[in-house]
């Protein structure tokens, strides 16, 4: 499909923030955004980008009473030779389309939502950050607009793009490699197998906010979930999977229907194989993991994910006790595939995998 792009005029246009003071994460957003609608019947059509505006929507819209809203999370980058680099956004784009098919919304048009994407960053390539460790994050959306009570999935969708320069994730630091503390809650449960775990869907964030909520108020940065059915396996942090170096052994939790199967893991897991460490998929248990970090047997913990790229865990708290993991610094597999992803999605290292798109 030919996309159509209206520029914003100059007047309209909104300051860029100052990159090294407050950008934050997810403050900023820029001047343009990407839409596309989908009829029952007709498919996906009138692909756009326009001026950033607000979307107007019938109080009725399906997503505003039964939750047909995904979403996905990706990167540009400003690299080598002043080149703008994307991330994996193909894979993105198909975990888009898996996510629709969970909660029966349309699959996506991906080839027309990537070049989407390329004509956005090129409006807007001046919000892309030029320094290292930061990025322009990309928010790809799918919405249900059918305006109806009743059970039921949407005939209509609307599917936007939004582009926010970022910092860290993690405001304690630029580079991403202060460890945090995280605390694991035995109280709620974020999904269950045959649930919508492994779908990026808003309801799995919602359902997360109240631990996340506890974990705050308790001084942690996030939580550790635990499975749902028996309360004694690790599965995901709020918004990282989660990493584990056990007897010298990457070890991460199985994709088992409650995780999101995620980029960044993925990532890790193949680049970790790359380079010849061992990588083990399977079942850890929370006894398993005090036990290791008490022990030394687990020598680090990190958590995986687009926002944070790799966050290393200094302490872990369960059953009312904080245990620090090993010297409650990052270690140095954690500090390792951050070097070496980040060294990829700047176009700084060889891409032995083809992961990196060259966007402009």
């Amino acid at each position: 499909m030919s996309i159509s792009v209206t520029i914003c005029p100059d007047a309209q246009r909104k300051p860029i923030p100052e990159w090294t003071q407050g950008l934050g994460f997810g403050k900023y957003f820029s001047d343009h955004m990407f839409m596309m609608d989908y009829e029952e019947g007709a498919g996906w059509k009138n692909p756009r980008v326009v001026p950033y505006q607000n979307l107007v929507m019938d109080p009725a819209a399906m997503c505003l009473h039964y939750g047909q809203e995904i979403f996905e999370g990706m990167k540009v980058y400003r690299g080598e030779r002043d080149r703008v680099y994307g991330f994996r956004p193909q894979d993105n784009f198909a975990r888009m389309s898996r996510s629709a098919q969970r909660l029966v919304m349309p699959t996506l048009d991906e080839e027309t939502a990537f070049q989407g994407l390329c004509e956005l960053v090129r409006a807007d390539e001046r919000w892309i950050p030029p320094k290292h460790g930061y990025a322009l994050y990309i928010r790809p959306t799918m919405i249900a607009t059918d305006a109806a009570l009743g059970v039921r999935p949407s005939n209509k969708y609307l599917f936007f793009i939004l582009a926010s320069p970022v910092a860290s994730y993690y405001p304690q630091s630029d580079d991403n490699l202060n460890a945090v503390k995280i605390y694991v809650n035995d109280k709620y449960f974020r999904a269950v197998r045959g649930g919508t775990g492994e779908a990026k869907c808003a309801g799995n964030y919602a359902a997360s906010l109240a631990s996340q909520w506890e974990a705050k108020q308790a001084g942690y940065a996030q939580v550790l979930w635990l499975d749902a059915l028996e309360r004694r396996n690790v599965e995901e942090v709020g918004t990282m999977n989660i990493f584990f170096v056990i007897d010298g052994r990457l070890v991460t939790s199985p994709l088992n229907g409650s995780i999101l199967p995620g980029i960044t893991r993925d990532s890790v897991i193949r680049l970790a194989r790359h380079q010849g460490l061992t990588v083990d998929e399977r079942p850890v248990s929370i006894a398993e993991v005090i036990s290791g970090v008490v022990s030394g047997a687990i020598t680090e913990v990190f958590g995986t994910g687009t926002a944070a790229v790799i966050s290393p865990v200094s302490h872990i708290a369960f059953c009312g006790h904080e245990h620090q993991v090993a010297n409650g610094q990052s270690g140095p597999i954690a500090r390792r595939m951050y070097t070496d992803l980040l060294g990829i999605q700047y176009g700084r290292r060889e891409d032995p995998f083809g992961w990196t798109s060259v966007i402009l």
